[in-house]
C-alpha cells in the first residue's frame, strides 16, 4: 500500500519538472495517486513519459500554467526568483516547496538509503535500485539519471526500502533522515555554494547528524576527503562501516581484475568471509561505488552473497559511461564526468578497456559552469592529457552567468602544458567531421560533460557511418 500523500502534494505544479530530479518526484507521486502538474522550458521524452502517467506537462513557462487549485510549487535550486509560475505562486500564497523537502516527505514511514558523496551518487543509488529490485524487494526510487529509458530515473515500489541520491551541491541532503547513509568522497565542488573544504565538512557533518539512532553510515576508507571527515565524527549511536582497498577497511576490497567493460571484484566482509562478484561496467572507480551498495546492502540484514549476484545484473545508467554505439570500427560513449576528478576516473577505466585492442581514446569535452572550471580549469587540463586527443567546446552554462575572463582557454591551456594533444572547438556542429577525420578503427570516442554535449553522440555516429 503506497504511503499516504501529504496535503500540499495532492495536486503539486513543478516548475522545471523535465529534471533528473524533479520529474522522478513528480513520476513516485503521480503513482501515488497524486494530480501531477508542471512545465518545462522545452519538451522532452520525460515530460511525454509523465504524461502517460497522467500528468500535465506545460512547454514554457507562463503564469497560466498554474492552475487555480495548485495545492503546493515544486521549485529546485535552479528555479531564478523572477520566474513567472514562482512569482504567481507567491502572489496567491501558494506554499512553495523545495526539491529535497518533497523527496524527504516522499521518505516518511519507509527505510531510507541515502547516497551522498562529490561523485559516484547516481551510479550508486541506480546499482541498489537495480539489485534490491532484482531480489524483489520492490524498492522505491529516486535517481539522477535514467537506468535505461526516459522516467527511469525513480520509481514507487510496494517494499519497505527507499534509496535516494541525495545531493550536496546546495545542503538540500540535509533535509533527509535516512536509515542508512553512504558517503562515497568528499571534495570541493559547487564553488558558487561552497567557498573552502572547511564548508563541505560542516555540511557532511551535518548529513551525517540526520542519520537515524541506529542506523548505518558506509563511507570510504580510501577518499582522503572520507577519511578527514570520518575523524570529524562524534556520533556513538550509530555504525560506521568503512570501505575500500586501505588496509584498515572493514569492508576490504582485495582484487578488482579488469575484462572488456567488465570486472571482477573480491571483497572481504565484516565477517570475514571472501567474496567474489562481477560488475558489468568498466574502472576500478565503478567497482568501488559496487562495494559501497553491497556494505549498504549488508547493513539492512540482506544476505551478502545473493546481494553480490544482484549486483551483476547492473549494466549501467544512462551517461554514466554508455556506450552510444559503433561505426566503422569506433565506439562512441558517452559520460558525464564534468569534475576532474570523474574524468580521471573514467578516462582511467576506458583506458583499461582499450589495453587489449590498443585503440586510442579521442575525448570531446564540453566544461560545465564558468564558476567550476574558474576553480578546476587547471585539473580539467590535467585529466585530458589521459586522452590521446580531445576537442574541447565552450562552456556550457547552465544556470550560471559568465564571468568575464572565464572561457575553455583556461582547460586547454593546462591540457598542452600537461603534454596533451587538445583542440578548441567552439562549433558543436563542426564535431562530428572533426572526429571522423581524427579516428581510425578500433578508437573510442568519449563525449564528456554534464551539458548537451551528450546530444554529438549519435552524430558522430551518422558520419563516421558515411
Amino acid at each position: 500500500m503506497a504511503p499516504a500523500i501529504p496535503a500540499s502534494m495532492e495536486r503539486p505544479h513543478f516548475i522545471g519538472i523535465g529534471g533528473a530530479g524533479m520529474s522522478g518526484i513528480a513520476k513516485i507521486l503521480a503513482q501515488r495517486g497524486a494530480e501531477v502538474a508542471g512545465s518545462d522550458a522545452k519538451d522532452s521524452a520525460t515530460a511525454q513519459a509523465l504524461r502517460d502517467l497522467g500528468a500535465t506537462v506545460h512547454i514554457g513557462h507562463a503564469t497560466e500554467h498554474l492552475a487555480a487549485d495548485a495545492t503546493s510549487v515544486v521549485v529546485s535550486s535552479a528555479i531564478r526568483s523572477d520566474n513567472p509560475e514562482l512569482a504567481a505562486a507567491e502572489q496567491r500564497g501558494i506554499p512553495v516547496v523545495h526539491r529535497s523537502d518533497a523527496l524527504a516527505a516522499l521518505m516518511d514511514g519507509l527505510r531510507p538509503i541515502a547516497v551522498a558523496g562529490t561523485h559516484g551518487k547516481t551510479t550508486t543509488t541506480s546499482m541498489l535500485a537495480v539489485s534490491l529490485g532484482a531480489l524483489g524487494l520492490k524498492p522505491s526510487y529516486a535517481i539522477g539519471g535514467d537506468l535505461d529509458a526516459p522516467g527511469s530515473n525513480a520509481e514507487h515500489g510496494s517494499g519497505q526500502i527507499f534509496v535516494a541520491e541525495a545531493d550536496e551541491s546546495d545542503r538540500s541532503f540535509h533535509k533527509y533522515a535516512p536509515e542508512v547513509a553512504i558517503i562515497l568522497n568528499v571534495e570541493l565542488d559547487h564553488h558558487a555554494n561552497y567557498a573552502s573544504m572547511d564548508e563541505i565538512y560542516a555540511s557532511f557533518e551535518t548529513f551525517v547528524g540526520r542519520i537515524r539512532p541506529g542506523g548505518t553510515l558506509v563511507i570510504s576508507a580510501d577518499h582522503p576527503g572520507a577519511r578527514e571527515l570520518t575523524s570529524r565524527l562524534g556520533r556513538d549511536d550509530i555504525e560506521v562501516v568503512t570501505y575500500g582497498e586501505s588496509k584498515d577497511a572493514d569492508v576490504r576490497v582485495l582484487q578488482v581484475t579488469p575484462h572488456g567493460l567488465a570486472s571482477d571484484v573480491t571483497v572481504t566482509l565484516t565477517s570475514g568471509k571472501i567474496l567474489t562478484f562481477t560488475v558489468s561496467v568498466p574502472g576500478r572507480h565503478y567497482a568501488h561505488n559496487a562495494v559501497a551498495a553491497l556494505a549498504a546492502g549488508v547493513a539492512l540484514d540482506l544476505p551478502p552473497h545473493q546481494l553480490a549476484d544482484a549486483l551483476g545484473k547492473y549494466t549501467g545508467v544512462k551517461r554514466r559511461l554508455q556506450l552510444k554505439g559503433e561505426a566503422a570500427g569506433v565506439q562512441v560513449i558517452d559520460s558525464y564526468a564534468h569534475h576532474p576528478t570523474e574524468m580521471t576516473a573514467d578516462l582511467e577505466a576506458i583506458r583499461g578497456a582499450t589495453e587489449e585492442t590498443g585503440g586510442r581514446i579521442l575525448v570531446v569535452f564540453q566544461p560545465h559552469l564558468y564558476s567550476r572550471t574558474q576553480e578546476l580549469g587547471t585539473e580539467m587540463g590535467q585529466a585530458l592529457a589521459l586522452a590521446d586527443a580531445s576537442v574541447v567546446l565552450d562552456i556550457y552554462p547552465a544556470r550560471e552567468d559568465p564571468i568575464p575572463g572565464i572561457t575553455s582557454a583556461l582547460i586547454t591551456d593546462a591540457a598542452r602544458a600537461a603534454g596533451a594533444q587538445v583542440t578548441p572547438e567552439a562549433d558543436k556542429g563542426a564535431i562530428p567531421d572533426l572526429i571522423a577525420g581524427m579516428t581510425r578503427p578500433g578508437d573510442l570516442v568519449l563525449t564528456m560533460g554534464a551539458g548537451d554535449v551528450t546530444d554529438l553522440g549519435p552524430a558522430i555516429l551518422s558520419r563516421l557511418g558515411a
